[in-house]
């Protein structure tokens, strides 16, 4: 594919590849490739690695590749779609990172904007073309989360990937129903990627392509189906939409806000109450991981509050 192929759309449920880690520190490889058969055969929409649940900050460079090969070699011989995050606060080594992804023929790179020292919207640019270049045709996916150094705005993110035709779609943080409107006028040519946990919510406002999806780290099943009704009964995916936001409010955020703990430690909690494949609790040193005792505590809670999610 070179740069002038029209881009396949990409959209839905998107698994987040977790890393099962070892108590001395170590990924254990074995344990990903179980995880990745389990979403494969769960049918999800894609899986995708190196977002922040990937721990994509806390790796080495032969682990990055490691990681991206298993993914691509079992995605690829069950026609699954893969998009390889190679997304780090470093600009030069996440060109490399590109540069090594594209060689595996995902259907997109995932990157964050380099994150030491915040970029102006004009160093933005200049970064996704490099980056679009490093790719060689791959096209690209801009991940601009909320603990971003700079958080753009619709017209913002517009602006700066109207410059840059590779970058296909956005994974973002979503608002209210102005944030809605700001982004319906100014990203309508892009694939936008909003929270799970409110994947109806931008469905119904016509804005979101799909997720890469935390509610897939609870039950990537669960998370396929709910994705698939909101085509068919959007009034019913909003009721389980609630439902989630509530379960996520009163049981997962305090995780963060009361005691601290990461992104990536409340979704691999989501996992490991889901308790569908071999990831944990425990995140990579060092960060802190929330007690495997409070998934298991949290486990009967969401199947009788979720029961939906966990057919």
């Amino acid at each position: 594919m070179n740069a002038t192929t029209p881009h396949p759309a990409i959209g839905g449920n998107w698994a987040s590849l977790l890393l099962p880690i070892a108590a001395d520190d170590s990924i254990e490889f074995d344990k990903l490739g179980e995880e990745i058969d389990i979403l494969i055969d769960a049918g999800v929409d894609g899986i995708y690695s190196n977002g922040t649940a990937g721990e994509f900050h806390n790796q080495t460079e032969e682990e990055f590749d490691s990681i991206q090969a298993m993914l691509a070699e079992r995605c690829k011989a069950s026609s699954m779609p893969f998009v390889i995050g190679a997304c780090q606060p470093d600009p030069l080594i996440m060109l490399n990172r590109v540069r090594r992804a594209a060689a595996l023929d995902p259907r997109a790179i995932q990157v964050i904007l380099p994150d030491w020292w915040p970029l102006t919207d004009a160093e933005a640019v200049d970064f996704l073309k490099r980056t679009a270049e490093a790719a060689d045709g791959i096209p690209l996916i801009l991940y601009n989360p909320p603990h971003a150094k700079r958080v753009l705005a619709p017209k913002v993110l517009s602006m700066v990937c109207a410059a840059v035709p590779e970058v296909i779609g956005i994974k973002l943080a979503d608002g209210d129903a102005s944030w809605y409107a700001e982004a319906r006028r100014h990203l309508s040519g892009l694939s936008l990627f909003v929270p799970g946990h409110h994947l109806a919510t931008g469905t119904k406002e016509g804005a979101a392509a799909g997720s890469f999806s935390n509610v897939a780290c609870l039950s990537p099943r669960g998370a396929q189906t709910w994705t698939v009704s909101m085509r068919n009964d959007i009034d019913a995916a909003l009721d389980l939409e609630r439902r989630i936001c509530t379960f996520m409010d009163a049981h997962i955020v305090p995780f963060r806000q009361e005691f601290g703990y990461s992104n990536a430690a409340l979704d691999k909690l989501l996992s490991a109450i889901g308790n569908w494949g071999p990831v944990g609790t425990r995140l990579r040193f060092p960060y802190r991981s929330i007690d495997m005792a409070e998934a298991v505590r949290l486990r009967r809670i969401a199947r009788s509050e979720l029961p939906d999610l966990f057919p």
